[in-house]
């Protein structure tokens, strides 16, 4: 099967025919530049997941912390409100850093985002029943892989003073 070779300059279109002023997607692939990425969603659906996805995450954290808190027993009230203090911590510690981390530098942006993940994971590990040398070690490898993954995005994707690179 035939395939017409790319044209220097220009971008295949239908039927291999080059499209006049574009660039091929090998070139721009390894030319490393980037154009700005389309916004799928409009800003009113970019606010209402700004509050929506901690909200969502925050019941599920809570519920994830009342299912270990009683172990299988019957549900009581003191796990109910275990659960639902839970979820409003989780969401309203998110939705603080959702806005105050991306002012950071990118280390304290990764720290702060590794202490939250591992304070919360460490929280629901403890509510199995482990013992506190269990839970906190457990917390520790958690937020060390954590702040591995966030360094290295927030190090590839923002300048020293944390400001998004376009």
């Amino acid at each position: 099967m035939a395939q017409a070779a790319p044209v220097p300059g220009g971008s295949s279109g239908p039927g291999g025919r080059p499209v006049p002023g574009g660039t091929s997607a090998t070139a721009r692939r390894s030319s490393g530049a980037r154009g700005p990425l389309p916004d799928v969603f409009d800003a009113r659906t970019h606010r209402m997941a700004r509050i929506g996805v901690p909200v969502v995450l925050g019941l599920v954290y809570g519920y994830v912390v009342a299912a270990n808190s009683r172990s299988g027993s019957a549900i009581t009230g003191w796990n109910l409100l275990l659960g639902w203090v839970s979820a409003l911590v989780f969401a309203v510690v998110c939705m603080a850093l959702l806005v105050q981390a991306p002012r950071m530098r990118r280390e304290v942006h990764a720290l702060l985002w590794t202490a939250f993940v591992g304070c919360a994971f460490g929280f629901a590990y403890s509510q199995t029943g482990a013992t506190i040398l269990r839970s906190v070690l457990m917390s520790l490898a958690v937020s060390a892989a954590t702040f591995v993954v966030f360094f290295y995005r927030y190090y590839t994707r923002e300048d020293a003073s944390g400001h998004r690179i376009r």
